[in-house]
């Protein structure tokens, strides 16, 4: 039995970890490598042949652990995904999205290319290479056994990172009755958020590839309510509108949790809420659709006839011309949209019909790069171009940083050290810099037998 890591080595994206079984070969995850990580690896160099893959197991849908599974269909893998349920249908929306979003690129770096004799890039996937893939998508509840060969079973337990997260249990049949058992975690979520439960702890593995993404963070200390009521309340009462650039996928859905608190108890009155995302709508009709994977206060929300994810005055954006729309809105909103602060889509429409109004404010709820237009918001800056257009920032620019979904430097201790023994070994990945430092030296000062691979490094995984 061995391991070799394909991704999420010294970095936070393209997860991939290969365990070879008895001749069997199962990838753990299946994810792109995004942004910065692109300088240093290529999404098309996969450096195993998909064809001689026999599984998929899938932690969760985020793109960055799923992303490149259209392609290796699309290049000749015939074996089987398995995720849960929720994983399976985000894992629609996102891989979609991701397919029409690389077209998109590739047509308009082609069209920079055209006539000077460069040639033509083709994209990664499109939409009927993911369509072929979800065909192969096999779901599986959380703590149930699943039988992939004799020796081989794979458990999901509640990783509450996102809807359908899982911490992969992958046990290999080993001499007499015994079992040798592998604990991938893919991504652990924060403790004591709004809608999911926490990370499921105290498991027992001989070996573990953890994730280390805030391995030398600790995240504030806040009352997220009080804070995003403040802002609201700010806000409506001077008869402006709030913008909210967020994730399509678990951020949208906390905020929007929160909003129903303040709006049904009455502390927010004559207010409107505004998802500008086709994408952020169609998940959370997934996360209403699974209400079973909400934690008790979601569910006894439910049981009192309160559905958290939907109250008066919340209105979804599924087309383009409720978008139009949308940008028309004057007052006393809250419009939330998808992803970051960027330099244009969405986001910058509203931008540039807010920012220089003294009355509207725009929310930042996650880190912005040192170049990216929120980085200059929160700097302060009076100006920003937008599109090449040069717009004066009048409104107001708020900041909330407690709304993080994975696991701290002291969540990721506690999760490992509620372990009921300590693993043989500790693979850490998905993470960098201080990040994946820290938490080794942590771990290692507590007599913990740790490795930070490097990308294509390959281990024995023997027991004595």
């Amino acid at each position: 039995m061995k391991l070799k890591f394909l991704g999420a080595t010294k970095c936070v994206t393209g997860s991939s970890h290969l365990l070879t079984v008895n001749n069997k070969k199962i990838l753990l995850d299946c994810g792109l490598f995004q942004s910065n990580d692109l300088k240093s690896y290529s999404n098309d160099i996969l450096n195993v042949d998909p064809k001689e893959i026999d599984y998929i197991v899938l932690s969760h849908s985020h793109v960055d652990h799923s992303g490149r599974i259209p392609l290796f269909f699309k290049l000749g893998f015939q074996g089987k995904v398995i995720c849960t349920e929720p994983t399976k249908e985000l894992c629609g929306y996102l891989l979609r999205d991701a397919a029409r979003i690389q077209q998109e690129e590739t047509y308009f770096e082609n069209l920079s290319r055209h006539g000077k004799g460069v040639k033509a890039l083709s994209s990664l996937y499109d939409e009927d290479d993911v369509e072929l893939a979800l065909k192969s998508f096999y779901t599986y509840g959380y703590n149930e056994e699943i039988l992939l060969e004799e020796d081989i079973k794979v458990i999901f337990r509640d990783a509450g990172h996102i809807l359908g997260s899982a911490i992969c249990e992958i046990l290999i049949k080993n001499c007499g009755e015994s079992w040798i058992k592998m604990i991938y975690t893919g991504d652990i979520g924060n403790i004591n958020r709004d809608i999911l439960k926490n990370p499921e702890r105290e498991l027992q593995g001989d070996f573990l590839i953890l994730e280390s993404t805030y391995g030398d963070k600790m995240h504030e200390e806040k009352n997220n309510y009080a804070k995003l009521l403040e802002i609201v309340k700010d806000i409506m009462e001077g008869g402006g509108n709030l913008i909210i650039p967020c994730f399509s996928l678990g951020r949208t859905q906390e905020i929007i949790y929160m909003l129903n608190s303040f709006i049904e108890s009455g502390q927010v009155q004559d207010c409107n809420v505004y998802i500008d995302s086709p994408l952020a709508a169609g998940i959370t009709k997934i996360f209403r659709k699974y209400e079973e994977y909400f934690d008790k206060k979601a569910k006894a929300l439910i049981e009192k006839g309160d559905d958290p994810l939907n109250f008066k005055g919340l209105h979804f954006v599924e087309n383009s011309d409720d978008g139009k729309k949308v940008y028309e809105v004057k007052s006393k909103s809250i419009i939330i949209v998808a992803g970051g602060v960027y330099d244009g889509g969405r986001i910058a429409n509203h931008l540039r019909n807010n920012l220089p109004r003294p009355e509207c404010g725009v929310l930042i709820t996650s880190y912005q790069g040192n170049q990216s237009i929120g980085n200059k918001l929160l700097k302060g800056n009076k100006r920003i171009n937008l599109q090449g257009e040069n717009i004066e920032v009048k409104g107001k620019v708020y900041y909330m940083d407690g709304l993080s979904g994975h696991a701290d430097k002291a969540g990721l201790y506690n999760w490992v050290s509620s372990m009921k023994e300590k693993p043989k070994k500790i693979f850490l990945v998905h993470g960098e810099g201080k990040n994946i430092e820290s938490f080794t030296n942590k771990l290692k000062s507590e007599n913990y037998s740790v490795v930070i691979p490097d990308f294509l490094d390959e281990f024995p995984l023997e027991i004595n």
